[in-house]
């Protein structure tokens, strides 16, 4: 039983030995701030709803190393963004300019709620008419209707 204890502590100790410091992320901090900065803004285009700067895919790593390129070139991070929207479109922003190719985009939502809300309003209107107001008792119904509420109880 010692002797298990005693492996196990060596192996423990061996493999924190071969442990090694982590490697710096970028060569230039400060490149890579403005990386992590642009790619907030960037959409992965494999996973769609990650931002480039979360995505794990083999397509995000590219373009995160064509970005660090291009800021390392001196680039701002608006000729950034317009280098990668020329070669993929609009659709890799988060958040796409105001232009007639996107106003659907935009209003979408809106015009979707506010078809809802003309839908519902027509639907409520409609069944309100088709509901028939309540008959009348007769005097002779209303007496039947006492004489059994009477013998219930």
């Amino acid at each position: 039983m010692k002797f298990l204890i005693a492996l196990g502590a060596a192996l423990l100790l061996a493999g924190t030995a071969l442990a090694k410091e982590a490697a710096p992320l970028a060569e230039d901090e400060a490149v890579e701030k403005r990386l992590i900065n642009i790619a907030e803004e960037l959409r992965c285009l494999v996973c769609q709803n990650e931002s480039l700067a979360g995505s794990r895919a083999d397509l995000a790593e590219d373009l995160r190393r064509e970005v660090r390129n291009l800021i390392k070139q001196g680039k701002t991070d608006q000729e950034v963004k317009d280098f990668l929207v020329s070669r993929y479109g609009d659709f890799v922003l988060y958040r796409p300019p105001v232009k007639p190719t996107t106003w659907l985009l935009w209003a979408g939502p809106f015009l979707l709620l506010i078809g809802g809300i003309a839908a519902l309003i027509a639907f409520l209107r409609r069944r309100s008419a088709q509901v028939a107001p309540a008959a009348k008792l007769s005097d002779e119904d209303r007496k039947r209707a006492e004489a059994l509420l009477k013998d219930n109880s």
